[in-house]
């Protein structure tokens, strides 16, 4: 049995997760009390019933461990050999107020006390055991609904295998480091097609572009350290039982190098059999 937990900040995108994995053949409870979870994946388990081997239990800040810690919840059920994944949603504070302004919705934690901008860091603060203990961390700020959707189906749904999951992701520094990402690594040392006319409107997909970066020694050196860097320590990753990889790798817009370098790693590792997944954050 695999229970897919999703939680997060509110206002994230939990409820479009937890529909998306619905739609994915997903037995899903939102909102379920903390405490009921274990009771819930054994009950679930020892049925031995095909329809709740994908499982999936929305939780949000009103359901917060009484310790502060998960460990008492998650270790019985992976004990029992039921398969738990902790998948954590958030977004920048300044996005959550304005999808709060657009859909004029309340947010669950504020009151007379608590105003929404409070509310929010309130949010953060009650859900950090959950964010320490994640295994895949989203974060949604420059995500709409359909890439949300797809991420989570790419990523969650269709990760069904023990071997880890990884991620590459093109960025650009000029609009934010990703808050997700397990590593993030910086290419703008890397000759610039932007500076180039021809090149400007192109992209690290375009075979121009391509073949500008590969005939520099520098662009060659950086793909064979990160690749090298990639293959000497995930496995460890997987060792350590760790499930999805998320690697950044940004340049200044997010359009040449960085895209270039993820498309290649993305090749290289994709060649040797491993589940991996290419988003390019600025082009999307």
């Amino acid at each position: 049995m695999k229970l897919v937990i999703v939680t997060g900040l509110s206002g994230s995108g939990k409820s479009i997760a937890l529909n998306t994995l619905e739609d994915a053949e997903y037995y899903c409870i939102d909102n379920l009390p903390l405490f009921l979870l274990p009771a819930f994946a054994e009950a679930l388990a020892s049925r031995n019933d095909p329809r709740y081997n994908l499982t999936a239990v929305g939780i949000d800040a009103r359901n917060q461990p009484d310790s502060g810690t998960l460990s008492p919840l998650m270790e019985p059920m992976k004990e029992q050999g039921i398969d738990c994944e902790i998948i954590y949603l958030e977004a920048q504070d300044e996005t959550l107020i304005k999808r709060y302004s657009e859909t004029r919705r309340r947010h669950p934690l504020s009151d007379g006390e608590h105003p929404l901008a409070e509310a929010i860091k309130l949010d953060r603060r009650v859900l950090e055991p959950f964010l320490d203990a994640a295994d895949l961390r989203i974060d949604t700020t420059h995500t709409n609904v359909h890439q949300l959707r797809h991420i989570i189906l790419t990523r969650v749904a269709e990760h069904l295998s023990s071997n880890i999951s990884i991620l590459f992701q093109s960025f650009g520094f000029k609009h934010g480091v990703p808050n997700d990402a397990d590593f993030v690594y910086d290419v703008r040392c890397l000759p610039n097609p932007y500076w180039n006319p021809v090149l400007r409107p192109l992209t690290g997909r375009d075979q121009e572009v391509i073949h500008f970066l590969e005939s520099n020694g520098q662009v060659q050196d950086m793909k064979q350290a990160l690749t090298r860097f990639m293959e000497q320590w995930i496995p460890s990753f997987e060792a350590d039982g760790r499930s999805y990889l998320t690697v950044a790798i940004g340049c200044t817009g997010g359009q040449h190098r960085s895209v270039y370098m993820a498309e290649q790693l993305s090749h290289h590792f994709t060649g040797q059999g491993r589940q991996v997944i290419t988003r390019h954050r600025e082009l999307s």
